[in-house]
């Protein structure tokens, strides 16, 4: 005599959610690190955020970590 069972197996599309949100939320952060020199604040503040650097002050080691040389 042959058994036969049955797996079901349901997929959860939370987990494909939240892996694209890390994934997103990587990409926006690596974008910060990698453009750090004013760029982003130069909008807000003119010529003043090229001198300030202050992303690459509050994750200077952050950027170390990632790969980014910064002097």
């Amino acid at each position: 005599m042959s058994t036969q069972k049955l797996i079901t197996i349901i997929e959860q599309p939370t987990s494909r959610m939240a892996v694209g949100v890390l994934i997103a939320i990587m990409i926006f952060t690596m974008f910060i690190m990698g453009y750090d020199q004013g760029q982003l604040f130069s909008v807000v503040q003119g010529q003043e955020a090229f001198d300030g650097m202050w992303i690459h002050e509050f994750s200077h080691d952050m950027r170390h970590a990632a790969g980014f040389p910064c002097h």
